[in-house]
């Protein structure tokens, strides 16, 4: 087969890959490619957007900055995402106007759809799907919809307000990404990598060759996009092996329910580690992500009983760990100068203000990356909250989208500017 790149011949294709049996590789963004991409307005500046809820509500104490505006302190859960300070944004006293139901409005985070307690609800369409129609085009996946799940949630919904369902395996995910051909070419692959083979081993020739007409800085960068392949394909197989092997017993009381917070979070990274490829190689601009923590929901209804607080913010600050991590690697990583958190919004937040009370009001919330001025509190009434709906306009218009309204957001976010 011959190779899908001719650098003699002119600059290396945005969409390059590099084809094996079964595999297609995409490839990050090089200096090679610039001629090619420049000529496109379009798409000169690729933005790129991801949203993430946690649906157990994440305790406000924890969260919430005392001071608002720019030299606020960092809060316990804050300081998690501490190296990547001023590149978010806290959000409080927001919410959606008219969203209620307690644990019912998990599925309206992205939405904003009003009252999905009520019977004969129907949503609307939600942030990324609406994004999808307008820019999806613009990449092999329109969008991606995943869930740290074992049921069927979903952040995302179509315009009849049909869920979306979501990928439930970062292996599935890195499968659907970077493996495809013909059923045979594919089930050879895989067995190949129960072997211990890489991806890149199927690509071998054809990445040495373009490796030979790059420059050194492209080379770099080629180098460590394969090492962050080989990397992940190597959690992803110790991840599985753990599903071949039996639990232990125990006589001991199982504690409420919850499961190992460390095997919860480190499946959250793997799912962060797979997204970061993708937009890496341009494989997709936009992604929703929904992370299901029902396993402890037994202690977010704590009852401000201490130990059981203590041990409910355990599991939180490891969820921001996660996200401090995925946040500080798609800060390192490059793209024309610019880094892909700059060019990539990064929303998270949850559906509860207060699980412990079921509120669905001052939502615990922040914005990261997408090339806005971050570093700073922006604090709003916190008995008349202000939407957070106009946030999702001033993220439809930072991906170029022109639009003055979504959802119940009736303009941009107040004290938000584009960097």
């Amino acid at each position: 087969m011959q190779p899908s790149f001719a650098i003699a011949h002119g600059p290396l294709s945005r969409r390059t890959f590099l084809r094996g049996a079964g595999v297609a590789l995409a490839l990050p963004f090089l200096d090679a490619m610039r001629p090619t991409f420049a000529k496109d307005d379009a798409q000169a500046v690729p933005r790129r957007m991801i949203c993430i809820e946690t649906n157990m509500g994440i305790l406000p104490q924890f969260f919430f900055p005392e001071k608002a505006g720019r030299d606020y302190e960092l809060t316990p859960y804050l300081s998690k995402l501490a190296a990547n300070r001023n590149d978010f944004t806290v959000l409080s006293g927001t919410s959606h106007p008219g969203v209620t139901g307690a644990h019912a409005a998990e599925k309206c985070f992205i939405t904003g759809t009003p009252h999905p307690e009520r019977g004969g609800f129907r949503n609307w369409v939600s942030l990324d799907q609406y994004a999808a129609e307008l820019i999806g085009n613009r990449t092999r996946h329109p969008a991606l919809v995943v869930a740290n799940s074992n049921e069927g949630q979903t952040l995302s919904y179509t315009r009849s307000g049909a869920p979306i369902p979501a990928e439930k395996s970062p292996k599935k995910l890195f499968q659907k990404l970077f493996q495809q051909g013909k059923p045979e070419e594919v089930a050879a692959n895989v067995e190949a990598l129960k072997q211990g083979r890489s991806l890149l081993d199927f690509v071998g020739e054809q990445s040495k060759r373009l490796n030979k007409s790059l420059s050194k800085s492209d080379q770099q960068r080629m180098d460590q996009y394969f090492t962050a392949v080989r990397d992940l394909e190597q959690r992803l197989a110790t991840s599985e092996s753990w599903e071949y092997k039996p639990k232990p017993t125990v006589t001991a009381k199982a504690p409420e329910d919850i499961d190992d917070p460390k095997a919860f979070v480190q499946r959250t990274r793997l799912f962060f580690d797979v997204m970061k490829l993708a937009l890496e190689t341009d494989s997709t601009r936009i992604f929703s992500f929904f992370i299901d923590t029902v396993v402890i929901h037994n202690i977010t209804h704590h009852g401000n009983r201490p130990e059981v607080l203590n041990e409910l913010r355990g599991h939180e600050e490891a969820q921001f760990g996660a996200l401090g991590d995925f946040l500080k690697v798609l800060s390192e990583t490059k793209e024309e100068g610019q880094s892909l958190l700059d060019r990539t919004m990064v929303l998270y937040g949850t559906c509860m203000g207060s699980a412990n009370s079921h509120s669905n009001v001052n939502l615990p919330v922040l914005l990261a990356g997408g090339g806005f001025k971050h570093g700073q509190h922006l604090a709003f009434d916190q008995t008349n909250n202000y939407p957070l709906t106009n946030l999702f306009v001033s993220m439809l218009q930072r991906l170029g989208i022109a639009t003055d309204e979504f959802s119940t957001g009736k303009g941009t976010f107040r004290g938000l500017e584009k960097a």
